[in-house]
């Protein structure tokens, strides 16, 4: 069994445009599918992935309909792709949105402080942030860089602030945020100052230099923190279409150093845990 937790798809008649516009603004990032969700379901079937956790990115207030919508459709007609929800830090009347993304069955949302211009520890997101975990609901965040933008505005130390905040005020113990890519692209030293150990989940995309060029950290780096952090809190997750899935799968199965046990918590039991048995 297989989890990719970490995957993007858009509606059939954006996608092209999307891709291209988003390859360009990434300093010509490869894309390994067309952005659509067959492309998506073919890469699946050829990487031997069973199922993807799908991340939509609001990146303008008033997109929340849209956004969710196509996101619900998603959840009501495949067995095996869930999609999470989207809402920008704009976004009005935060705490009706996230309790009814509850009520129609999301499983978290998915937030790009990039995207928004805004910092990780900026109220707007603490109270989303806050909002989400009272309700149950993971957020997954871009944590790092982004090749797109100079400012990072979700550093592993305002990731960090942001944990310490939210748990004072809802005293949650298990894990409600999910930091990509390693805990942080391009700040892989930080990670280990400040994220490592706390109570949060990282997902692994991006994560391998020897399959992309936007990377800095390479397999000794991943294995550290899957041993520092605790393999039941590391998430597999590719970044499709930005990563391939079935080469970053082999690449993921071929690493020493981890255990048949650690990688099948890594691979399908820690996302199983989030998505419940009716994901």
């Amino acid at each position: 069994m297989v989890i990719d937790f970490h995957t993007h798809v858009f509606p059939d008649k954006i996608a092209a445009k999307t891709i291209a516009a988003l390859v360009k603004s990434a300093k010509n990032a490869d894309a390994h599918t067309d952005g659509t969700l067959k492309g998506l379901l073919d890469s699946m079937t050829a990487a031997g992935i069973d199922k993807s956790v799908i991340l939509p990115v609001a990146t303008r207030k008033g997109q929340f309909d849209t956004i969710n919508k196509f996101a619900k459709g998603i959840n009501d007609n495949y067995s095996n792709l869930v999609s999470f929800g989207g809402i920008h830090p704009d976004d009005e009347n935060i705490h009706e949105k996230i309790l009814f993304l509850h009520q129609q069955g999301f499983k978290g949302i998915k937030i790009h402080p990039d995207y928004t211009d805004t910092f990780i520890d900026d109220e707007r997101y603490i109270n989303i942030i806050t909002e989400c975990a009272l309700q149950g609901l993971k957020v997954v965040t871009h944590s790092g860089a982004d090749p797109a933008f100079n400012v990072i505005h979700c550093t592993p130390q305002r990731g960090r602030a942001v944990l310490d905040r939210v748990f004072a005020v809802t005293g949650k113990i298990e894990p409600f945020m999910i930091f990509a890519h390693l805990g942080g692209m391009y700040v892989h030293k930080d990670v280990e100052k400040y994220l490592i150990g706390t109570n949060c989940y990282i997902d692994i995309s991006c994560s391998f230099s020897s399959l992309m060029t936007f990377c800095e950290t390479n397999d000794d780096d991943v294995v550290s923190v899957i041993k520092k952090h605790g393999a039941e809190k590391i998430l597999f997750a590719t970044d499709c279409p930005w990563n391939d899935q079935k080469a970053y799968l082999e690449h993921f199965l071929s690493l020493s150093g981890i255990s048949d046990r650690e990688k099948d918590l890594i691979l399908f039991r820690n996302a199983e845990k989030i998505l419940g048995d009716n994901s």
